[in-house]
């Protein structure tokens, strides 16, 4: 017959035993909820049934900017007309989206300062909160060239190559076509383009 003590610490290992796997057991399943948890969330957020993946190009729509935007689009579109008349010549491409922005890039392979480059981006227009970004890369590419652009243009400039257009002015415009020009004809000079 065994002895009431010796049964009795027999029993405490087990008991502990039974204890800590059950400890362990449920740190399990509160791991294995939150990693449910966590890969449902990033499921939901890369795949949405019943719509598309997103694009690469930048999505910019009108109604999320500012409460001046419908003033904004008319000045974008006389600035997209402007980079649609060098689109195809030499080796330019307007690389457009539906959301506001259009990107006039050429597609010469061409070697700068010692560097090969497949693409060389020229100007560009999109629509930001408040005022339309012209992305003017030769501004920033040649100093002579700051010099011949008009002054009126100049102090729309922040920034290296982005000026920011608020209004549809016409002189302004006008400042923007001749800015076009005068980077053209730079850059064949330069026979980047």
């Amino acid at each position: 017959m065994v002895s009431g003590r010796l049964f009795l610490s027999c029993m405490k290992p087990l008991t502990m035993a039974k204890a800590v796997k059950k400890a362990v057991a449920k740190k399990a399943l509160k791991k294995a909820a939150v990693s449910r948890k966590t890969a449902v969330k990033k499921s939901t957020k890369t795949v949405v049934p019943g719509k598309k993946a997103k694009e690469k190009t930048i999505q910019i729509k009108y109604a999320d900017k500012s409460a001046g935007q419908p003033e904004l689009v008319p000045v974008f579109e006389k600035i997209r007309k402007m980079l649609m008349a060098y689109s195809k010549k030499r080796q330019f491409v307007l690389h457009e989206a539906t959301y506001g922005q259009a990107n006039l890039v050429s597609h010469k392979k061409v070697e700068i300062e010692g560097r090969s480059r497949e693409e060389l981006w020229f100007a560009s227009a999109l629509i930001q909160k408040g005022y339309v970004g012209f992305y003017f890369i030769p501004v920033n590419a040649s100093s002579p060239l700051r010099q011949k652009i008009s002054p009126e243009l100049m102090k729309c400039l922040k920034g290296k190559a982005c000026f920011h257009i608020k209004k549809d002015d016409p002189l302004l415009m006008k400042d923007i076509a001749d800015a076009l020009q005068l980077g053209y004809d730079a850059f064949v000079k330069l026979d980047w383009i």
